[in-house]
Protein backbone atom coordinates (compact mmCIF):
# COMPACT_ATOMS: atom_id res chain seq x y z
CA UNK A 1 0.00 0.00 0.00
CA UNK A 2 0.76 3.54 -0.38
CA UNK A 3 2.40 5.81 2.20
CA UNK A 4 -1.08 7.89 1.90
CA UNK A 5 -2.77 4.26 3.12
CA UNK A 6 -0.16 3.34 5.42
CA UNK A 7 -0.71 6.43 7.66
CA UNK A 8 -3.76 7.24 7.70
CA UNK A 9 -4.92 8.15 11.39
CA UNK A 10 -6.35 9.53 14.06
CA UNK A 11 -9.37 11.51 16.15
CA UNK A 12 -10.95 13.56 15.75
CA UNK A 13 -12.97 14.70 12.65
CA UNK A 14 -11.65 13.59 9.37
CA UNK A 15 -8.49 12.04 8.15
CA UNK A 16 -6.68 11.14 4.26
CA UNK A 17 -8.05 8.35 2.08
CA UNK A 18 -7.27 5.46 0.57
CA UNK A 19 -5.43 5.40 -2.88
CA UNK A 20 -8.93 6.04 -3.85
CA UNK A 21 -9.46 2.98 -5.73
CA UNK A 22 -10.44 -0.53 -5.13
CA UNK A 23 -9.22 -1.62 -1.64
CA UNK A 24 -6.96 -4.42 -1.30
CA UNK A 25 -8.49 -7.61 0.31
CA UNK A 26 -6.97 -9.48 3.01
CA UNK A 27 -7.85 -9.75 7.09
CA UNK A 28 -5.95 -9.49 10.07
CA UNK A 29 -4.27 -13.15 11.36
CA UNK A 30 -6.10 -14.73 13.39
CA UNK A 31 -4.76 -16.59 16.14
CA UNK A 32 -3.27 -19.83 16.00
CA UNK A 33 -3.60 -23.19 18.32
CA UNK A 34 -0.46 -21.93 20.37
CA UNK A 35 -1.58 -18.19 20.53
CA UNK A 36 -1.34 -17.23 24.10
CA UNK A 37 -4.49 -16.53 25.66
CA UNK A 38 -5.25 -15.29 29.21
CA UNK A 39 -8.70 -14.62 31.56
CA UNK A 40 -8.36 -10.94 32.08
CA UNK A 41 -6.73 -7.73 31.01
CA UNK A 42 -7.39 -4.43 33.22
CA UNK A 43 -6.22 -1.36 31.25
CA UNK A 44 -6.17 2.18 32.89
CA UNK A 45 -7.91 4.86 31.61
CA UNK A 46 -8.40 8.53 33.08
CA UNK A 47 -12.10 8.96 30.48
CA UNK A 48 -15.43 6.75 30.38
CA UNK A 49 -17.75 7.19 28.11
CA UNK A 50 -20.33 9.45 27.79
CA UNK A 51 -23.00 6.87 25.99
CA UNK A 52 -22.47 3.64 24.17
CA UNK A 53 -24.47 5.20 21.46
CA UNK A 54 -22.43 4.17 18.71
CA UNK A 55 -23.41 7.62 16.72
CA UNK A 56 -21.70 9.71 20.10
CA UNK A 57 -18.74 7.50 20.29
CA UNK A 58 -16.01 9.47 21.80
CA UNK A 59 -12.22 8.85 20.07
CA UNK A 60 -8.78 9.50 21.37
CA UNK A 61 -8.49 7.77 24.85
CA UNK A 62 -12.25 6.70 24.81
CA UNK A 63 -12.41 4.81 21.53
CA UNK A 64 -11.57 1.21 22.79
CA UNK A 65 -14.78 0.84 24.88
CA UNK A 66 -16.45 1.24 21.85
CA UNK A 67 -14.29 -1.23 19.85
CA UNK A 68 -14.85 -3.90 22.53
CA UNK A 69 -18.72 -3.80 21.43
CA UNK A 70 -18.83 -2.61 18.15
CA UNK A 71 -17.25 -3.69 14.87
CA UNK A 72 -16.60 -0.91 12.27
CA UNK A 73 -17.07 -0.86 8.80
CA UNK A 74 -13.27 -0.91 8.16
CA UNK A 75 -10.42 -1.63 10.32
CA UNK A 76 -6.97 1.00 11.43
CA UNK A 77 -4.41 -2.16 11.67
CA UNK A 78 -1.56 -0.60 14.17
CA UNK A 79 0.34 0.78 11.78
CA UNK A 80 -2.27 3.29 10.33
CA UNK A 81 -3.33 1.14 7.42
CA UNK A 82 -6.59 -0.04 6.49
CA UNK A 83 -7.96 -3.34 6.29
CA UNK A 84 -11.22 -5.27 5.50
CA UNK A 85 -13.54 -5.64 8.32
CA UNK A 86 -17.54 -5.36 8.02
CA UNK A 87 -16.59 -4.35 4.61
CA UNK A 88 -14.89 -6.55 2.41
CA UNK A 89 -13.02 -4.08 -0.22
CA UNK A 90 -14.51 -1.04 -1.40
CA UNK A 91 -13.94 1.67 -4.35
CA UNK A 92 -14.55 4.86 -5.46
CA UNK A 93 -15.97 6.33 -8.94
CA UNK A 94 -14.25 8.54 -11.30
CA UNK A 95 -14.78 11.41 -9.48
CA UNK A 96 -14.85 10.75 -5.97
CA UNK A 97 -18.02 11.46 -4.75
CA UNK A 98 -18.86 8.17 -4.58
CA UNK A 99 -18.09 5.05 -2.53
CA UNK A 100 -19.05 1.33 -2.99
CA UNK A 101 -18.52 -0.75 -0.42
CA UNK A 102 -19.12 -5.16 -0.21
CA UNK A 103 -20.41 -5.96 3.32
CA UNK A 104 -19.93 -8.90 4.95
CA UNK A 105 -22.63 -11.43 4.92
CA UNK A 106 -21.80 -13.49 8.01
CA UNK A 107 -22.38 -11.29 10.84
CA UNK A 108 -25.05 -11.02 13.23
CA UNK A 109 -25.40 -8.56 16.37
CA UNK A 110 -25.86 -9.96 19.76
CA UNK A 111 -29.79 -9.13 19.47
CA UNK A 112 -29.69 -11.41 16.60
CA UNK A 113 -30.53 -9.06 14.37
CA UNK A 114 -28.41 -9.56 11.01
CA UNK A 115 -26.12 -7.28 9.80
CA UNK A 116 -26.56 -5.83 6.27
CA UNK A 117 -26.70 -3.01 4.31
CA UNK A 118 -29.60 -1.91 5.01
CA UNK A 119 -28.41 -2.10 8.91
CA UNK A 120 -25.60 -0.06 7.59
CA UNK A 121 -27.65 2.97 6.19
CA UNK A 122 -29.62 2.55 9.52
CA UNK A 123 -26.19 3.70 11.39
CA UNK A 124 -24.75 5.86 9.18
CA UNK A 125 -28.05 7.91 9.08
CA UNK A 126 -28.44 7.97 12.82
CA UNK A 127 -24.97 9.57 12.98
CA UNK A 128 -25.82 12.21 10.75
CA UNK A 129 -28.49 13.44 13.25
CA UNK A 130 -27.42 11.87 16.64
CA UNK A 131 -25.02 15.16 16.63
CA UNK A 132 -22.29 13.08 18.11
CA UNK A 133 -19.32 14.97 18.91
CA UNK A 134 -17.55 13.76 15.49
CA UNK A 135 -20.35 14.53 13.29
CA UNK A 136 -18.49 16.32 10.66
CA UNK A 137 -17.20 12.85 9.56
CA UNK A 138 -20.61 13.13 7.51
CA UNK A 139 -21.04 16.83 6.55
CA UNK A 140 -19.78 15.22 2.52
CA UNK A 141 -22.19 12.91 3.05
CA UNK A 142 -25.31 13.26 0.90
CA UNK A 143 -27.26 9.97 0.76
CA UNK A 144 -26.77 6.38 1.48
CA UNK A 145 -28.15 3.04 -0.05
CA UNK A 146 -28.72 -0.19 -0.12
CA UNK A 147 -28.76 -1.67 -3.68
CA UNK A 148 -28.86 -5.25 -1.99
CA UNK A 149 -28.24 -6.93 0.91
CA UNK A 150 -24.42 -6.42 0.67
CA UNK A 151 -23.83 -3.44 -1.37
CA UNK A 152 -23.59 -0.23 0.51
CA UNK A 153 -23.22 3.21 -1.77
CA UNK A 154 -22.19 6.71 0.08
CA UNK A 155 -22.69 9.71 -2.08
CA UNK A 156 -20.98 13.00 -1.48
CA UNK A 157 -21.54 16.42 -2.42
CA UNK A 158 -17.91 16.73 -2.74
CA UNK A 159 -15.06 14.18 -2.65
CA UNK A 160 -13.99 13.63 1.36
CA UNK A 161 -10.26 12.34 1.78
CA UNK A 162 -11.56 11.78 4.96
CA UNK A 163 -14.09 9.13 3.97
CA UNK A 164 -12.63 5.97 4.17
CA UNK A 165 -10.53 6.55 7.53
CA UNK A 166 -14.15 7.99 9.41
CA UNK A 167 -15.57 4.78 8.10
CA UNK A 168 -13.08 3.36 10.42
CA UNK A 169 -13.26 5.23 13.19
CA UNK A 170 -17.03 6.76 14.52
CA UNK A 171 -18.99 6.55 11.46
CA UNK A 172 -17.96 3.34 10.90
CA UNK A 173 -19.28 1.98 14.18
CA UNK A 174 -22.36 -0.50 13.42
CA UNK A 175 -24.83 -0.88 15.80
CA UNK A 176 -28.16 -3.24 15.73
CA UNK A 177 -30.74 -1.16 13.89
CA UNK A 178 -33.32 -2.44 16.52
CA UNK A 179 -31.29 -0.36 19.23
CA UNK A 180 -30.20 2.40 17.51
CA UNK A 181 -32.21 5.86 19.11
CA UNK A 182 -33.23 3.91 22.21
CA UNK A 183 -32.92 5.36 25.89
CA UNK A 184 -30.85 1.66 26.42
CA UNK A 185 -28.00 2.06 23.99
CA UNK A 186 -26.72 4.66 25.93
CA UNK A 187 -25.90 2.08 29.02
CA UNK A 188 -26.26 -0.93 26.67
CA UNK A 189 -25.06 -1.76 23.89
CA UNK A 190 -25.61 -3.70 20.91
CA UNK A 191 -22.92 -4.92 18.41
CA UNK A 192 -21.32 -7.50 16.61
CA UNK A 193 -17.93 -6.65 17.91
CA UNK A 194 -15.45 -9.06 19.84
CA UNK A 195 -17.02 -8.31 23.73
CA UNK A 196 -20.12 -7.56 25.68
CA UNK A 197 -20.45 -5.45 28.65
CA UNK A 198 -20.83 -7.13 31.24
CA UNK A 199 -21.13 -4.95 34.14
CA UNK A 200 -20.69 -0.91 34.56
CA UNK A 201 -20.32 1.30 37.17
CA UNK A 202 -20.17 4.45 36.13
CA UNK A 203 -17.08 6.91 37.41
CA UNK A 204 -15.36 3.57 38.52
CA UNK A 205 -14.81 0.49 36.03
CA UNK A 206 -16.55 -1.42 32.25
CA UNK A 207 -16.16 -4.85 32.49
CA UNK A 208 -16.65 -6.39 29.29
CA UNK A 209 -16.54 -10.22 28.20
CA UNK A 210 -16.01 -12.74 25.30
CA UNK A 211 -19.18 -12.91 22.95
CA UNK A 212 -19.02 -16.39 21.67
CA UNK A 213 -20.30 -16.06 18.96
CA UNK A 214 -18.00 -13.45 17.52
CA UNK A 215 -17.99 -13.66 13.97
CA UNK A 216 -14.13 -12.38 13.52
CA UNK A 217 -10.85 -13.23 14.92
CA UNK A 218 -11.24 -14.38 18.77
CA UNK A 219 -9.25 -11.02 21.09
CA UNK A 220 -6.79 -13.69 23.70
CA UNK A 221 -8.71 -12.22 26.77
CA UNK A 222 -11.46 -13.84 27.91
CA UNK A 223 -12.76 -10.35 29.38
CA UNK A 224 -11.65 -7.03 29.72
CA UNK A 225 -11.71 -3.88 32.29
CA UNK A 226 -11.22 -0.47 32.03
CA UNK A 227 -10.23 1.06 35.81
CA UNK A 228 -11.13 4.57 35.83
CA UNK A 229 -8.14 6.10 37.79
CA UNK A 230 -8.33 10.04 36.25
CA UNK A 231 -5.07 10.97 38.71
CA UNK A 232 -1.89 10.09 37.39
CA UNK A 233 -0.14 8.79 40.84
CA UNK A 234 -3.24 6.15 40.87
CA UNK A 235 -2.63 5.17 37.61
CA UNK A 236 1.33 4.36 38.73
CA UNK A 237 0.50 3.00 42.21
CA UNK A 238 -2.31 0.88 40.31
CA UNK A 239 0.39 -0.42 37.69
CA UNK A 240 2.63 -0.71 40.77
CA UNK A 241 -0.08 -2.99 42.76
CA UNK A 242 -1.06 -5.01 40.10
CA UNK A 243 -4.24 -3.80 39.47
CA UNK A 244 -3.96 -3.20 36.12
CA UNK A 245 -1.59 -4.28 33.37
CA UNK A 246 -1.29 -1.30 30.77
CA UNK A 247 -2.21 2.21 30.58
CA UNK A 248 -1.60 5.97 29.98
CA UNK A 249 0.99 8.25 31.52
CA UNK A 250 1.17 11.96 29.78
CA UNK A 251 3.22 13.93 32.76
CA UNK A 252 6.61 13.97 31.92
CA UNK A 253 7.85 13.07 35.50
CA UNK A 254 5.73 10.03 35.69
CA UNK A 255 7.09 8.50 32.73
CA UNK A 256 10.78 9.17 34.16
CA UNK A 257 10.02 7.47 37.64
CA UNK A 258 8.28 4.48 35.42
CA UNK A 259 11.33 3.71 33.56
CA UNK A 260 12.93 4.38 36.51
CA UNK A 261 11.39 1.27 38.00
CA UNK A 262 11.72 -0.95 35.07
CA UNK A 263 8.63 -0.56 33.86
CA UNK A 264 7.87 -1.50 30.03
CA UNK A 265 7.54 2.46 28.26
CA UNK A 266 6.68 2.86 24.89
CA UNK A 267 6.21 6.28 23.58
CA UNK A 268 5.00 7.61 20.23
CA UNK A 269 4.67 11.24 18.82
CA UNK A 270 1.08 12.26 19.16
CA UNK A 271 0.71 15.79 19.80
CA UNK A 272 2.21 19.18 18.88
CA UNK A 273 2.77 22.35 21.72
CA UNK A 274 2.70 25.95 21.24
CA UNK A 275 0.90 28.61 20.06
CA UNK A 276 -2.27 29.39 18.23
CA UNK A 277 -2.64 32.27 16.68
CA UNK A 278 -6.68 32.92 16.49
CA UNK A 279 -6.58 36.48 15.47
CA UNK A 280 -4.41 36.78 12.72
CA UNK A 281 -6.61 39.41 10.90
CA UNK A 282 -6.34 41.68 14.07
CA UNK A 283 -10.01 41.64 15.17
CA UNK A 284 -8.72 41.51 18.75
CA UNK A 285 -5.50 42.81 18.38
CA UNK A 286 -4.25 44.58 15.91
CA UNK A 287 -0.66 43.54 16.13
CA UNK A 288 -1.35 40.22 15.56
CA UNK A 289 -2.34 40.64 12.12
CA UNK A 290 1.34 41.37 10.92
CA UNK A 291 3.09 38.17 10.53
CA UNK A 292 6.58 39.24 11.46
CA UNK A 293 4.68 40.19 15.53
CA UNK A 294 3.58 36.50 14.81
CA UNK A 295 7.24 35.46 14.03
CA UNK A 296 8.60 37.26 16.67
CA UNK A 297 6.39 36.09 19.32
CA UNK A 298 7.33 32.61 18.26
CA UNK A 299 11.10 33.20 18.48
CA UNK A 300 10.97 34.99 21.89
CA UNK A 301 10.18 31.80 23.15
CA UNK A 302 13.05 29.46 25.17
CA UNK A 303 11.54 26.17 23.27
CA UNK A 304 14.17 24.14 23.73
CA UNK A 305 14.49 25.23 27.40
CA UNK A 306 10.66 24.79 27.73
CA UNK A 307 11.20 21.19 26.14
CA UNK A 308 13.71 20.30 28.78
CA UNK A 309 12.15 21.56 31.92
CA UNK A 310 8.45 21.35 31.00
CA UNK A 311 8.32 18.71 28.99
CA UNK A 312 11.50 16.64 30.85
CA UNK A 313 12.79 16.22 26.97
CA UNK A 314 10.16 14.05 25.65
CA UNK A 315 9.53 15.48 22.71
CA UNK A 316 11.62 17.07 19.27
CA UNK A 317 11.68 20.83 18.30
CA UNK A 318 9.37 21.44 15.67
CA UNK A 319 8.36 24.08 13.50
CA UNK A 320 5.58 22.54 11.97
CA UNK A 321 2.14 20.88 12.83
CA UNK A 322 2.18 18.23 10.36
CA UNK A 323 3.41 14.86 12.05
CA UNK A 324 6.59 12.94 10.58
CA UNK A 325 3.64 10.26 9.07
CA UNK A 326 1.84 13.11 6.85
CA UNK A 327 2.54 13.55 3.11
CA UNK A 328 2.56 17.21 4.00
CA UNK A 329 5.38 16.86 6.49
CA UNK A 330 8.93 18.65 5.42
CA UNK A 331 11.64 17.68 7.26
CA UNK A 332 13.82 20.53 6.55
CA UNK A 333 11.27 23.19 7.84
CA UNK A 334 11.86 22.17 11.35
CA UNK A 335 15.24 23.02 10.44
CA UNK A 336 15.00 26.26 9.36
CA UNK A 337 16.80 28.75 11.76
CA UNK A 338 13.66 31.60 11.61
CA UNK A 339 12.15 30.29 14.27
CA UNK A 340 15.06 29.48 16.59
CA UNK A 341 14.74 31.08 19.82
CA UNK A 342 16.08 35.08 19.04
CA UNK A 343 15.09 37.56 20.95
CA UNK A 344 17.00 40.04 19.53
CA UNK A 345 15.79 39.05 16.32
CA UNK A 346 12.52 38.77 17.89
CA UNK A 347 12.87 42.39 18.92
CA UNK A 348 13.82 44.02 15.52
CA UNK A 349 11.01 42.14 13.90
CA UNK A 350 8.86 44.01 16.45
CA UNK A 351 10.21 47.13 15.43
CA UNK A 352 9.85 46.70 12.00
CA UNK A 353 6.39 45.86 12.24
CA UNK A 354 5.85 49.29 14.28
CA UNK A 355 6.02 47.91 17.88
CA UNK A 356 9.19 48.66 18.66
CA UNK A 357 7.91 49.76 22.23
CA UNK A 358 5.88 46.69 22.37
CA UNK A 359 2.50 45.58 23.03
CA UNK A 360 0.19 43.86 25.24
CA UNK A 361 -0.71 40.48 24.79
CA UNK A 362 -3.70 38.25 26.41
CA UNK A 363 -2.69 35.08 27.40
CA UNK A 364 -6.30 32.35 28.58
CA UNK A 365 -4.63 30.48 31.20
CA UNK A 366 -5.94 26.71 32.02
CA UNK A 367 -5.12 24.76 34.81
CA UNK A 368 -4.74 21.73 32.77
CA UNK A 369 -0.68 22.98 32.20
CA UNK A 370 1.66 23.58 34.95
CA UNK A 371 2.27 27.41 35.86
CA UNK A 372 5.66 26.81 35.14
CA UNK A 373 5.46 26.76 31.74
CA UNK A 374 3.35 30.23 31.57
CA UNK A 375 5.88 31.67 34.07
CA UNK A 376 8.35 30.94 31.73
CA UNK A 377 6.26 32.17 28.64
CA UNK A 378 5.75 35.68 30.55
CA UNK A 379 9.38 36.53 30.95
CA UNK A 380 10.37 35.42 27.43
CA UNK A 381 7.58 37.75 25.89
CA UNK A 382 8.52 40.54 28.59
CA UNK A 383 12.56 40.11 27.14
CA UNK A 384 11.07 41.52 23.91
CA UNK A 385 8.72 44.28 24.89
CA UNK A 386 5.49 42.34 24.89
CA UNK A 387 3.46 42.73 28.12
CA UNK A 388 1.87 39.32 28.71
CA UNK A 389 -1.69 39.39 30.64
CA UNK A 390 -3.95 36.89 31.62
CA UNK A 391 -7.18 35.31 31.62
CA UNK A 392 -7.89 32.56 33.75
CA UNK A 393 -10.04 29.23 33.65
CA UNK A 394 -11.23 26.52 35.39
CA UNK A 395 -11.40 22.44 34.68
CA UNK A 396 -13.22 22.27 31.30
CA UNK A 397 -13.66 25.74 30.98
CA UNK A 398 -10.57 26.57 28.68
CA UNK A 399 -11.12 24.36 25.19
CA UNK A 400 -14.63 25.97 25.21
CA UNK A 401 -13.79 29.67 25.32
CA UNK A 402 -10.79 28.91 22.82
CA UNK A 403 -13.30 27.57 20.43
CA UNK A 404 -15.16 30.89 21.06
CA UNK A 405 -13.46 33.27 19.00
CA UNK A 406 -13.22 35.61 21.61
CA UNK A 407 -9.13 34.83 22.26
CA UNK A 408 -5.84 36.41 20.04
CA UNK A 409 -3.65 33.24 21.23
CA UNK A 410 -3.01 30.50 23.51
CA UNK A 411 -0.72 28.15 24.45
CA UNK A 412 -1.85 24.58 23.48
CA UNK A 413 -1.25 21.05 23.35
CA UNK A 414 -3.00 19.44 20.10
CA UNK A 415 -3.48 15.91 18.35
CA UNK A 416 -0.91 15.47 15.50
CA UNK A 417 -3.51 13.73 12.95
CA UNK A 418 -2.88 13.16 8.97
CA UNK A 419 -2.91 15.73 6.29
CA UNK A 420 -6.76 15.70 6.13
CA UNK A 421 -7.62 16.14 9.49
CA UNK A 422 -4.91 18.32 10.10
CA UNK A 423 -6.48 20.80 7.58
CA UNK A 424 -10.16 20.36 8.73
CA UNK A 425 -9.34 20.40 12.69
CA UNK A 426 -7.03 23.50 12.48
CA UNK A 427 -6.84 24.99 8.67
CA UNK A 428 -9.58 25.44 6.91
CA UNK A 429 -12.26 28.69 6.75
CA UNK A 430 -14.52 26.47 9.13
CA UNK A 431 -12.11 24.36 11.30
CA UNK A 432 -12.69 24.63 14.76
CA UNK A 433 -9.36 25.70 15.87
CA UNK A 434 -9.85 28.56 13.03
CA UNK A 435 -12.73 30.43 15.29
CA UNK A 436 -12.23 33.69 13.67
CA UNK A 437 -12.32 32.16 10.06
CA UNK A 438 -9.02 33.42 8.78
CA UNK A 439 -8.20 32.71 5.27
CA UNK A 440 -6.43 33.41 2.08
CA UNK A 441 -7.17 32.89 -1.40
CA UNK A 442 -3.97 30.86 -2.32
CA UNK A 443 -4.58 28.47 0.93
CA UNK A 444 -7.97 28.02 0.07
CA UNK A 445 -7.02 27.26 -3.90
CA UNK A 446 -4.56 25.26 -2.06
CA UNK A 447 -7.14 23.24 0.07
CA UNK A 448 -9.38 22.66 -2.57
CA UNK A 449 -6.90 20.92 -5.28
CA UNK A 450 -5.78 18.42 -2.10
CA UNK A 451 -8.89 17.71 -1.44
CA UNK A 452 -9.62 16.49 -5.00
CA UNK A 453 -6.31 15.18 -6.07
CA UNK A 454 -5.94 11.49 -6.83
CA UNK A 455 -2.56 10.49 -6.11
CA UNK A 456 -0.09 10.66 -3.17
CA UNK A 457 2.78 12.34 -5.86
CA UNK A 458 -0.49 15.44 -6.17
CA UNK A 459 -1.32 15.52 -2.14
CA UNK A 460 2.92 15.35 -1.41
CA UNK A 461 3.12 17.98 -3.58
CA UNK A 462 0.24 19.96 -2.83
CA UNK A 463 0.55 19.54 1.00
CA UNK A 464 4.08 20.56 1.23
CA UNK A 465 2.95 23.73 -0.41
CA UNK A 466 0.41 24.49 2.51
CA UNK A 467 2.75 23.45 5.54
CA UNK A 468 5.17 25.61 4.10
CA UNK A 469 2.32 28.66 3.13
CA UNK A 470 1.35 27.97 7.43
CA UNK A 471 4.92 28.17 8.41
CA UNK A 472 6.20 31.18 6.43
CA UNK A 473 3.06 33.10 7.52
CA UNK A 474 3.03 31.97 10.98
CA UNK A 475 -0.36 30.94 11.34
CA UNK A 476 1.10 28.59 14.12
CA UNK A 477 4.19 28.98 16.54
CA UNK A 478 5.15 25.45 17.38
CA UNK A 479 7.51 24.54 20.11
CA UNK A 480 7.82 20.98 20.03
CA UNK A 481 5.98 17.84 18.98
CA UNK A 482 6.14 15.73 22.52
CA UNK A 483 6.13 11.93 23.00
CA UNK A 484 3.10 10.28 24.85
CA UNK A 485 4.17 7.39 26.95
CA UNK A 486 2.01 4.19 27.56
CA UNK A 487 3.81 1.94 30.41
CA UNK A 488 2.82 -2.03 31.02
CA UNK A 489 3.62 -4.73 33.86
CA UNK A 490 5.40 -6.87 31.50
CA UNK A 491 2.35 -9.23 31.38
CA UNK A 492 1.35 -7.89 28.02
CA UNK A 493 2.96 -7.21 24.82
CA UNK A 494 0.93 -4.20 23.08
CA UNK A 495 1.38 -2.51 19.37
CA UNK A 496 1.09 1.13 19.69
CA UNK A 497 -1.76 2.57 17.00
CA UNK A 498 -0.16 5.43 14.90
CA UNK A 499 -1.63 8.98 15.97
CA UNK A 500 -4.27 7.25 18.80
CA UNK A 501 -3.45 8.51 22.39
CA UNK A 502 -3.98 4.31 23.04
CA UNK A 503 -3.49 1.20 21.70
CA UNK A 504 -7.13 -0.16 19.89
CA UNK A 505 -8.63 -3.14 22.08
CA UNK A 506 -6.82 -5.71 18.95
CA UNK A 507 -3.71 -4.85 19.83
CA UNK A 508 -2.97 -6.50 22.95
CA UNK A 509 -1.56 -10.11 23.51
CA UNK A 510 -0.51 -12.15 26.84
CA UNK A 511 3.55 -11.78 27.10
CA UNK A 512 4.97 -15.34 26.62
Amino acid sequence: MSKYTRFLAAAAAGALALSLAACSSGTTPPPTSDTATAPLLTLGQFVEPASFDPATAQEGNAFPYYQAVYDALIKRAPDGSLEPFLATEWTYNDDLTELTLTLRDDVTFTDGTAFDADAAVANIEHFRTAGGPQTNQASAIESVSAPDKTTLVISLTEPDPALEYSLASSLGLMGSPDALGSEDIASTPVGSGPYTLDNAIVGSEYTFVRNDDYWGDALPYDSVKFLLLTDETARINALRSGQINAGIFTVPTSVAELEASNFEVLSQTLDWTGFVYFDRDGVLNPALADPRVREAITISIDKEGLLESVGQGRGELSNQIFPSTALSYNAELDSDSRFDYDPERARELLAEAGYAEGFTLNMPIGPVFPPALYTTVEQNLADVGITMTRTEFGPGQLIPALLGGKHEITYMTLAMFNDWTTIRQYVDADAAWNPFGTTDPALSALIDQFQVAASDDERTEIGQQINKYLVDNSWFGVFSQSLAAYATDGSVDVELQVQQAVPSIYNYTPAN
